[in-house]
């Protein structure tokens, strides 16, 4: 690898090429002097470009190793939608076209031949080998078939409101999103630019381009801003509210072919002050989200305006090595995330595989630069231009036939581990039927649960969700909750069984645990008003005195790491919330249980596959929870709540933390060694839920 970084330091090639892309294009360079001026020509390269290509996949490197390092490293892909833009509209500048169709052919083909090898190869290797160490990679696959042609990004948006979704950091695929919406851009931006006029060297077309672009790019702006608001991961994956980053890049350079006063004295700015800036976002936490990405926008326009020859900024992203990172910054920002990727399934990610991690992802990124990005952008794929657009296309056809039939034929299973020995495995399990002969009763899984916002007036009767008898049972249990209520449905058996009770289990996916919460996602926030207002209360009337309430729920929310004036807000909604009804039930005689938080085994974002013993993690499982003593000071606060509650005779409360946690390091595994978790978003296993029976039934049975 140094010897290819040393080759890279001594290039100077004897041709400057276009530089026709964005962050997906680097181009060979010219190290002469002469190429180190200071062009906002049409078509010129500066190698500067390259250095910021460098700075911004290494942020995001960073980010992806471990984001507490750096926060805001993500922003990196917004540096490069910016250069994408500015980048994209240099290439077309001046270049002449005898037609529509031959601009459009042209511009195409260009890009399938930047774009596709690369990801094709990536797309074919990786999905192959995710499919060794994950027993059910059809996550993974599909959004792998989606980037090939530029949908991942859509793909990846209907999954995020997908409670069945693998999480992000386990499919092999995930970043591949923003190539989706530079793709995207690019259906649209030629077609700006030939109706402009700026495709056809029209007299006024830059300035058509400048103020057709420029009114693109605020509508997007306000739809990212509002958006980003309402529905989050809209804001994040589609192009319409991204369009305004890649615009930026268009805007700044055609605002460069004729500077203002304004852009002079930005051109006059100290350019190491702005990458220091640049820097500072990076660390900005995740709250301020949206502040930082208007920031790196436009910081990122002012450093490439302000980036000149003779200053320490300008040395520092001209270095050789700096800018062939640059280069290779397209096959770097695909293979880094391969490799962490399929680290998490393997050997994890610690302090002694970050080396190795980072020395694999370079010599893949060099050996994709070197033999397949570079001849095959530069080889004639056919005398007719439109062909390589076939030839193209149908590679990646050939892809995604190739991972579809592993989707589809389970016989082409190639996993090679030990599948985990768990009677329910996946979200999707939580709607399993569960029948409990004993006691001759049925609890009907779908029935008993809103999964989103499109099943409101869906009636839930407690005729399919209850357990025992209702009529004649001894006591009555309405189980209320988000998805952690469905989980713990087989932890009733012996309550039932032995004494004589009925639990009923009702669940709205992703519901606020109190009603005085407000839930204003998109998905769940209707179904969960839904819940609230007209199920709870009518299952709440059929009890009686004596009878339980018990909510169960996810309470991570209420534990964070660092606490916020937002997160010490939702606290104190939930100890109003729970004080409120509490007061209700008790006029009526009805007691109020409530499941503290059980470990954050979320936070290793793991599934059971991979926390459980295989052949090749040679070094154990790398899914690595908190351990028990920061768990117990991370729920304190909620702690103190429910202890005051409980202390007030408010409600009862049910800890199986010593369950989930029997020693000081938690981890997927009972003191038995059964799998406690059945996927990785912390839902309890079956196995889980049964050991936490005789906790749960010692509270529901005490006086």
């Amino acid at each position: 690898m140094k010897i290819h970084l040393a080759q890279a330091a001594n290039y100077n090639f004897s041709q400057v090429h276009r530089n026709d892309g964005g962050f997906v294009n680097p181009v060979q360079i010219n190290l002469t002097p002469q190429a180190s001026q200071y062009p906002y020509k049409s078509g010129s390269y500066r190698p500067e470009i390259d250095g910021i290509r460098a700075f911004a996949v290494t942020a995001v490197i960073i980010n992806h190793f471990n984001k507490d390092l750096l926060p805001s490293g993500y922003l990196g892909v917004d540096v490069f939608f910016v250069i994408s833009g500015f980048v994209i509209t240099s290439s077309l500048a001046g270049r002449s076209s005898q037609n529509f169709r031959d601009f459009l052919v042209g511009f195409y083909t260009r890009r399938i031949k930047r774009l596709v090898p690369a990801l094709v190869l990536f797309v074919l290797i990786t999905g192959v080998l995710v499919c060794l160490f994950n027993p059910s990679p059809s996550f993974s696959l599909k959004t792998g078939i989606a980037s090939l042609f530029g949908l991942s990004n859509l793909y990846l948006l209907k999954q995020s409101t997908n409670y069945f979704a693998a999480s992000t950091e386990l499919n092999i695929f995930t970043h591949t999103w923003s190539l989706g919406v530079e793709e995207q851009f690019y259906l649209l931006f030629p077609f700006l630019a030939w109706f402009t006029g700026f495709g056809r060297l029209a007299t006024q077309g830059a300035r058509n381009l400048f103020w057709v672009t420029g009114t693109l790019s605020v509508a997007s702006l306000i739809a990212f801003v509002y958006v980003y608001q309402t529905n989050q991961p809209a804001a994040y994956f589609l192009m319409p509210s991204r369009l305004w980053e890649l615009s930026a890049g268009c805007l700044l350079f055609l605002s460069l072919k004729h500077p203002n006063r304004f852009l002079r004295a930005l051109g006059r700015l100290p350019p190491l002050i702005t990458t220091g800036t640049v820097v500072a976002v990076l660390f900005v936490p995740l709250q301020f989200a949206v502040q930082a990405t208007v920031a790196v926008v436009v910081l990122t326009a002012v450093l490439i305006t302000c980036l000149r020859p003779g200053t320490a900024a300008y040395g520092l992203f001209t270095h050789p090595q700096v800018v062939y990172i640059g280069l290779i910054s397209y096959s770097l920002y695909l293979w880094h995330w391969g490799v962490l990727s399929l680290s998490r399934w393997i050997v994890g990610i610690h302090w002694w595989t970050v080396p190795f991690q980072i020395a694999l992802m370079l010599l893949l990124s060099i050996a994709s630069y070197r033999y397949v990005e570079t001849p095959l952008r530069r080889s004639d794929w056919s005398a007719v231009r439109w062909q390589s657009i076939g030839y193209g296309m149908a590679a990646s056809v050939s892809v995604a036939v190739v991972l579809f039939a592993f989707v589809q034929i389970p016989n082409l299973s190639l996993y090679v581990g030990r599948r985990p020995s768990l009677v329910a495995a996946g979200v999707p399990s939580l709607t399993d039927v569960y029948p409990l002969e004993q006691a001759n009763s049925l609890w009907k899984g779908d029935k008993c649960i809103l999964a989103d916002g499109s099943q409101v007036s869906k009636r839930i009767l407690i005729e399919n969700c209850t357990l025992g008898n209702f009529s004649n049972a001894k006591k009555r249990v309405i189980v209320l909750g988000n998805s952690f209520s469905a989980a713990f449905t087989q932890a009733f058996d012996d309550l039932v069984i032995s004494d004589g009770y009925s639990v009923t289990i009702t669940s709205s996916f992703g519901a606020s645990p109190v009603k005085e919460i407000p839930n204003k996602t998109t998905i769940w926030g209707t179904a969960n008003d839904y819940y609230w207002e007209s199920v709870v209360p009518s299952l709440i009337s059929r009890l009686g005195t004596g009878d339980w309430v018990f909510l169960i729920n996810d309470m991570s929310d209420f534990s964070p790491k660092y606490r916020t004036s937002e997160t010490d807000e939702r606290l104190k909604q939930l100890e109003n919330g729970l004080e409120a009804l509490s007061g209700k039930l008790s006029t009526r005689g009805i007691r109020l249980a409530v499941l503290h938080g059980i470990p954050f085994a979320r936070d290793a974002k793991c599934d059971p596959v991979i926390a459980a013993e295989q052949w090749f993690s040679p070094f154990g499982t790398p899914c690595k929870l908190p351990s028990k003593s920061e768990s117990l000071r991370r729920r304190d606060n909620l702690n103190k709540v429910f202890a005051s509650l409980q202390t007030g005779d408010k409600l009862r409360i049910v800890d199986v933390s010593d369950v989930f946690c029997p020693e000081e390091q938690c981890t997927y595994n009972a003191k038995n060694g059964q799998l406690l978790y059945r996927d990785e978003f912390s839902h309890p296993s079956v196995e889980g839920a049964r050991l936490s029976a005789p906790i749960i039934r010692k509270v529901l049975t005490s006086s």
